[in-house]
């Protein structure tokens, strides 16, 4: 056994250590440490002490004599100790012995080694090299050994007959001493001592290389040569056969050995005998081993074995029969078998898995290491099945098959990987590579040495080729485990040892130990102790012995492991319910539940299997107190609430509001889809997620409830939703509805997820009267009330206000805590703000009486500001526990966390921190007790500093940027402090254009703060494209173009094909012009003109590079750089027509500007000034018209009402992004102005740009584009709309099939007559149908690609069969139909990349009325019209499809007859079918049906609406 050799000795386990080591019994060392005998008191220790211990005199002779020797020991190597106390080394690894004898090894302290049984040749049993052996002794009580040392590292590499001859000398010699004195003894060959190596330590175990061990065995055939004849038997009988020890080195696969040889002089053997010997000596000169000439008699003196002298050789025979009767009776009394004492392995098991608590911590996660479990093991692992294993490490290849894993897979769901699997080859991140290897979705089961059931190349191989060619994968495992993924302290490695042991199982303890920096959370169970003690004697090489027998149970069967960890466990063997259609329960055994991980499934009789006699109240006051102080309510605290044993969790009164509407939405009649949403808004700490876990709760026997994990995916959820729904339910049709909560959802997730299980009930084709799963869906919010207003049907608002009622409750409740026992008030400070409703002044009054007596210079106040500053600003944040304690210097790493995080807090901050776990790993986190309170003391405590100063010393807080565990969410919340902008959609008050911290710094303290700090941020966090690009934003927004031109570059260099950093470039220059322009008071200068249009050119060379790059950007649509570049392109023609160079006219009209534009003509004046201009300005009017084109057949596909109430937003971006409608017809009507009059035309007489002058003027009107066309139907004035129609006509040729038109012109020429025709029917201005009809086919006829989606679109409008002209079927018109409607869903197809459809949805221009010919279409504004309600009512109309409840819309909608088949729509067309796209795919009605449905024309192609079985 080992220890560390303490100076002096420190604790009793030091002391048990060294008492065992000298050969003390069993009984007296127990004895001492039960007397807590430790290093000091080991030194005072005298006779009579021991003698009232009952001790015998041998025995006492021993302790005090090697005491002595020991401090003697010490003090001598005091010197060589200190200076490696003050400069630790670690163990040496490189093993060649070569230089042992010259330099002194690094020896990592100074540790004491058990020797080796005497007479025992234990195979498992090893030295460590450079440990240390008790110093050599002399005679003792003639059974323990005493112990002589040769390091023997030159003579070991001597030819055989040179080192036969050394080593037969050495041990002939001192064994004939202690055969003379008849004692027994061992002689270690490979141990230094340090009188024959100097700078070696006395003891240190080295080891020699062995060649051949026959060598050692064979020397000692010089018995025969050197000792009597008559003595030679004896000595044989004495002199043991040399015994190889392993001497093991952690990392080295050199093998090394103490030769050891046992004497064992016993008195049947040498009594009454001498022992004289002629030593064999090796002589150089004649090459050959001569022996003495005369015999000597060797007796031990000491720690030496000596000649006796001539004057004492009579007294020393005289005195043999003296020492014969000694050695019978130690013999004697040896004999006698000391008293076993039992180890109570029970308690230990206990102690080891209960930390001395009465049941097991249910939050620990297990990682298991085992190997070969036979057939009879397998009946004893059901306590496996009951823990909570993280990940197993199996070096069983048939484990598969017949092992382990086999057993494990009925129980459990798993993921099975091998070790290169956690090798990371691809650099993902730690986030991205956990969700790859699905750690916390499953148990991992890594099989460690192939498996044989695996088809793949992965087989089982020796230890040799392991070490070569798995041993860096299991490093990569352990490391990544550890040091990225599970937090120190969240988990116990367990080693299993169920077969015997091999040296991968040994490494991987090895690195585990060195990994988790001691035995703290490692636990070792071996039934057999041969297997244990294989593996401790082969894992002493990185931990002592002693160490890790006090964290292993070895000799306990393991069926009774099995029940005594079972009984210790939290929860009874209890099976867990759902609620069934039927009223009843089934039975959800954990292996399903398992397949379903992307569910918090809260079944019927949740929390029942809990044994509530194993919680102490103080226990539960503490469950009860970890809610009131700010942490998420628990099922646990609802069941203990229901038990009577805790209060009653407060339920507000928005809790009956969400019950009354989900009510409605079980019970209601009317015909809803197959998901319902239920919305709860919530102010940040009103209890809204308290609120929806309380409904849950309530309706987990009626319902099946379960909580959404949003980290997974959504089409994992979605099918696992259905699988929970349809689980054991034979009327699937009828199963019970699933009540799903999502939290603090992305909208985007939401609707993704609400349509995957529209789609999967679809498929099912069952229909239900009730919804089959109801959505609630809980969401933080600064306006709850007002998004409530938007959508009262289904939303409800919780708010800090409280009604008199909840007040009252309130109140009472924390008259009741505060009479709780140890009652504290920081463990209801959230609870007491609550009751307040977060009132501004009392959160002040709360902050400014907390903060009296704070240290400002102190670490933890200088944390209280970095974390106050990101939970400020941050949603969700907050610093992982191992972030606090390397910032505090508190290492989490050491060898025991003999300290407790919150105890090395100052009172302040134990009073706001709070520590939560990460929902979806096992990270502990701190963050403070409320947003609002975290923003008061970031308020406060910055008083003399600013925030931006708080900001950029956390900047330089390398020990918190570097700090690997967690860093990735750290660096997140930091990059979201900088960058991440507020977001209405999100629940944010505003629409932010910075993060509210760079607003804020800008706001309160400058620009120039604000850009430090960003610049800071953009060094620190590794030269971030994004940082650049906020840079650039930053500086252009104060009016800094030549620094935003700098960082836009910056930028662009990172990341060169990004188009929102192209358009942020663009912006640049745009904003750069805008200003410079707007600036201009007096007149440019003529080189001020050319800058000014530089630059607006340069912005719209950036924006068409932007257009391009979101061209292959197949996860966005990124249209922002066609919006740039017409409106750089109107303001650049707005400033040019304000040039003397081109005056205007009478009219106000700009015709020299025109004709510089459209044709050769340069003014003479610019000619030469402009040089490098002219090209780029002369593609000016095709440039703008191009991106115009763009954005009209953008916006024809895709609804643009994101918040139509924006209408009077000042500011131009506001009207892009929310209502583009009207922002292009407007910019359409600036281009147009430019190029339009009669007075052009004679000036630029005739000619291409005649057209193009027509064009403008047919664009002035409104008549250019898709959309401006239709945007004349939502005109409020109809007859001004009517006017401008019949003006644009007017301006096409007469006969415009002879006019050769344009396509783009053609489409809205024919576009035009639909749309008077909406307004106008009888206009004499319209074209008979058929006539419209044949100029169409142009688009069919010629078959082209290029035509745009509106040419197809017509067609579908035009080719609709109509009740008049279509009485007979006719195949051309049918072919026309599918073709162009195949023709827009390829174009629809490339439009929506690989963008969920929800995200762009579909906008419907016109419905089939009931009328013919141009009289059947119905424009959307019409319907909009019939509508009664405000345009946000209007609007919740359309989208509960209760429009078409209305009586005036059937009066002008015409129903469309069709059938379903296999869940898809179908209606007659000219022959044969169309198919028709459903608005909703869970209003098709299940199985074949014949349907009736209104009929709507998209750029997508036919919508059908409101679905209805025909009756």
């Amino acid at each position: 056994m080992q220890k560390q050799l303490p100076s002096p000795p420190k604790n009793e386990s030091h002391v048990r250590c060294w008492l065992e080591s000298i050969g003390i019994k069993k009984e007296y060392v127990e004895k001492l440490c039960e007397e807590e005998v430790t290093g000091p008191v080991l030194k005072e220790l005298d006779e009579p002490f021991l003698k009232s211990m009952g001790m015998k005199g041998g025995q006492i002779h021993i302790i005090t004599r090697k005491r002595n020797e020991l401090l003697e020991h010490l003090q001598k190597n005091a010197g060589v100790d200190s200076a490696q106390a003050n400069n630790p080394t670690t163990e040496k690894t490189d093993s060649d012995l070569k230089a042992l004898s010259i330099k002194q090894p690094e020896i990592e302290s100074l540790t004491l080694s058990k020797f080796r049984q005497f007479k025992n040749e234990d195979i498992n049993f090893k030295y460590v090299k450079n440990r240390i052996l008790a110093p050599e002794t002399g005679v003792i009580d003639l059974i323990t050994p005493c112990h002589e040392y040769k390091s023997f590292t030159t003579a070991a590499k001597l030819d055989r007959q040179r080192l036969q001859a050394k080593f037969a000398y050495e041990v002939i010699r001192y064994a004939s001493a202690c055969m003379n004195v008849r004692t027994n003894g061992t002689i270690h060959f490979g141990v230094m001592d340090s009188v024959e190596d100097k700078g070696w330590k006395h003891g240190q175990i080295a080891g020699i290389p062995v060649r051949d061990r026959d060598i050692y065995v064979d020397a000692l055939d010089y018995i025969e040569k050197c000792f009597e004849p008559s003595q030679q038997e004896a000595a044989r009988n004495c002199i043991h056969p040399p015994i190889f020890t392993e001497v093991i080195q952690k990392d080295s696969q050199e093998q090394y050995f103490v030769v050891e040889v046992d004497i064992e002089p016993s008195s049947s053997t040498v009594k009454g005998k001498i022992f004289q010997v002629r030593l064999p000596r090796f002589n150089e000169q004649s090459n050959k081993v001569n022996l003495d000439k005369m015999s000597v008699l060797y007796q031990r003196v000491g720690t030496k074995s000596e000649p006796v002298k001539n004057e004492e050789l009579v007294a020393f025979i005289q005195g043999l029969q003296e020492k014969d009767v000694r050695r019978e009776k130690a013999e004697s009394s040896s004999s006698e078998d000391p008293m076993e004492i039992s180890e109570n392995l029970g308690r230990k098991l206990s102690v080891l898995f209960t930390d001395g608590k009465n049941y097991m911590n249910d939050s620990l996660l297990y990682i298991l290491v085992t190997n070969r479990c036979g057939k009879e093991d397998l009946k004893s692992v059901k306590f496996l099945m009951r823990m909570n294993i993280f990940c197993v490490f199996d070096f069983d290849e048939d484990s598969s098959v017949s092992g382990l894993y086999a057993k494990y897979k009925e129980h459990h769901e798993t993921r099975s990987h091998f070790l290169q699997n956690y090798a990371n080859e691809n650099k993902m991140s730690t986030t991205e590579f956990q969700k790859h290897l699905g750690l916390f979705d499953h148990t991992s089961w890594i099989f460690c040495n192939g498996r044989s059931d695996f088809l793949g190349n992965e087989k089982p191989c020796d230890e040799d080729t392991w070490i070569r060619t798995k041993k860096k994968y299991l490093k990569k495992a352990i490391s990544f485990i550890c040091d990225e993924i599970l937090p120190k302290g969240s988990f116990v490695v367990l080693f299993l040892l169920l077969s015997p042991v091999e040296k991968p199982i040994v490494d991987t303890f090895q690195e585990f130990y060195t990994e988790m920096n001691g035995m703290d959370y490692i636990i070792c169970i071996a039934e057999s102790k041969e297997n244990y003690e294989k593996w401790a004697n082969l894992a002493q090489a990185s931990c002592n012995i002693e160490t890790l027998e006090q964290r292993s149970i070895v000799g306990m069967k393991l069926s009774h492991v099995d029940a005594t960890i079972q009984k210790m466990l939290p929860s009874a063997i209890c099976p867990r319910h759902l609620p069934v259609s039927t009223k009843g329960l089934c039975v959800l055994p954990t292996l399903e539940e398992e397949k379903m991980s992307s569910l918090e499934i809260l079944c019927a009789d949740q929390c029942d299997d809990i044994k509530l006699d194993l919680l102490s109240t103080k226990e539960i006051q503490e469950i009860e107190r970890t809610f009131y102080q700010g942490r998420k309510v628990s099922w646990k605290n609802f069941w203990l609430a229901d038990k009577g044993s805790c209060g009653e969790v407060i339920e507000r009164d928005a809790c009956r509001d969400v019950h009354k509407i989900l009510d409605g939405t079980l019970h209601e009649n009317r015909i809803r889809g197959s998901v319902a949403k239920l919305k709860i808004f919530h102010q940040p700490g009103s209890g809204g997620s308290t609120i929806a876990r309380q409904v849950l709760w309530k309706r987990r026997k009626d319902l099946r409830c379960a909580v959404v994990r949003s980290s997974y995916p959504v089409a994992t959820v979605s099918q696992h939703a259905v699988n929970f729904r349809e689980y054991d339910e034979n009327d699937m049709k009828n199963s019970l509805p699933v009540l799903l909560l999502v939290e603090d959802y992305d909208e985007d997730y939401l609707d993704d997820l609400k349509n995957d299980l529209m789609d999967a009930m679809t498929a099912r084709r069952g229909h239900s009267s009730k919804p089959c799963f109801i959505l609630m869906c809980c969401k933080r919010s600064n306006v709850p009330e007002k998004l409530c207003k938007d959508s009262p049907l289904d939303t409800v608002a919780v708010t800090h206000k409280l009604s008199e009622q909840e007040k009252h409750l309130f109140k009472t409740k924390i008259e009741k805590l505060e009479k709780q026992k140890d009652f504290k008030p920081e463990f209801i400070i959230t609870f007491v703000l609550m009751s307040k409703e977060f009132k501004e002044t009392y959160v002040t009054e709360f902050v400014e009486h907390w903060k009296e007596g704070i240290d400002p210079s102190s670490l933890v106040t200088n944390l209280m500001k970095y974390v106050a500053l990101l939970n400020s600003y941050v949603h969700g944040s907050y610093i992982s526990l191992s972030h606090c304690e390397a910032f505090l210097g508190l290492g989490s790493y050491t060898e025991k966390r003999e300290y407790d995080f919150r105890n090395n807090l100052s009172e302040q901050a134990r009073f706001i921190f709070i520590e939560l776990r990460a929902n979806t790993t096992y990270i502990s986190c701190v963050k403070i007790i409320h947003h609002l309170v975290a923003k008061e003391i970031l308020h406060q405590l910055s008083g003399n500093q600013p925030q931006s100063q708080i900001a950029m010393n956390l900047l330089q807080e390398k020990m918190l940027f570097q700090h690997r565990f967690g860093r990735e969410e750290f660096i997140k919340f930091i990059r979201d402090l900088f960058i991440r902008r507020d977001k209405k959609s999100r629940g944010d008050n505003t629409d932010s254009l910075f993060s509210p911290f760079i607003e804020h710094v800008c706001k309160v303290e400058n620009c120039e703060k604000a850009i430090e700090v960003l610049k800071t941020a953009y060094e620190c966090l590794g030269k971030d494209a994004y940082f650049a690009q906020q840079l650039a934003r930053l500086h252009y927004n104060h009016e800094k173009f030549e620094d935003a031109e700098y960082w836009a570059g910056v930028a662009k260099s990172h990341l060169p094909h990004d188009s929102f950093i192209l358009d942020t470039e663009g912006q640049v220059y745009k904003k750069w012009f805008n200003f410079t322009v707007d600036k201009k008071t007096d007149e440019a200068t003529p080189s001020e003109v050319i800058e000014m249009i530089e630059i607006a050119l340069k912005a719209m060379k950036c924006f068409r590079a932007a257009q391009w790059a979101a061209k292959s950007e197949i996860d966005s649509m990124n249209n922002a750089g066609y919006f740039g570049e017409v409106e750089v392109g109107c303001r650049l023609l707005k400033f040019l027509s304000t040039l003397k160079v081109f005056p205007r006219n009478t009219q106000g009209e700009h015709p020299e500007l025109v004709r510089y534009l459209l044709t050769d003509y340069i003014p003479e004046e610019i000619k030469k000034p402009w040089g490098k201009l002219h090209s780029r300005l002369k593609g000016l009017h095709q440039n703008i018209y191009n991106a115009l084109e763009w954005i009209s057949e953008d916006l024809s596909y895709f609804q643009t009402d994101k918040n139509q109430n924006k209408e009077n937003e000042a500011e131009e971006k506001e009207e892009q992004v929310y209502n583009p409608r009207k922002w292009l017809k407007r910019q359409s009507e600036v281009y147009a102005k430019f190029f339009t009059s009669d007075s052009l035309t004679v000036v630029i007489k005739g000619g291409p740009e005649t057209q193009l002058v027509k064009s403008m003027n047919i664009y002035k009107y409104g008549g250019g584009s898709v959309i401006t066309i239709l945007s004349l139907l939502s005109d409020s004035n109809d007859e001004r709309s009517v006017n401008k129609l019949e003006k644009i006509i007017s301006l096409y040729p007469e006969d415009p099939q002879k006019g050769s038109l344009e396509d783009i012109d053609l489409i809205n020429y024919i576009l035009c007559h639909i749309a008077l025709a909406c307004l106008s029917p009888g206009s004499s201005k319209l074209l008979p149908f058929q006539t419209l009809r044949e100029l169409s086919n142009r688009f069919f006829k010629q078959r082209r690609t290029a035509f745009p989606a509106s040419a197809h679109f017509l067609l579908t409008l035009l080719y609709w069969p109509d009740d008049a002209l279509d009485r007979e079927s006719n195949p051309d018109k049918n072919d026309i139909l599918i073709a162009a409607l195949q023709s827009m869903k390829h174009l629809y197809d490339i439009k929506m990349k690989n963008i969920a459809p929800r995200k762009k949805r579909i906008y419907t221009h016109f419905f089939l009325g009931k009328g013919n010919s141009l009289g059947k279409f119905v424009h959307k504004t019409r319907i909009d019209k019939l509508i009664d309600g405000s345009l946000n009512e209007r609007r919740m109309k359309w989208l509960h499809g209760d429009v078409w409840k209305i009586g005036r819309v059937h009066s002008v909608l015409k129903r469309v007859n069709g059938w379903t088949e296999k869940g898809k729509v179908f209606a007659r067309g000219h022959v044969g079918q169309i198919h028709i796209l459903p608005l909703h795919f869970d209003s098709v009605p299940p199985g074949n049906e014949n349907v009736t449905f209104y009929l709507g024309f998209s750029f997508s192609g036919l919508v059908a609406y409101d679905i209805q079985v025909k009756k």
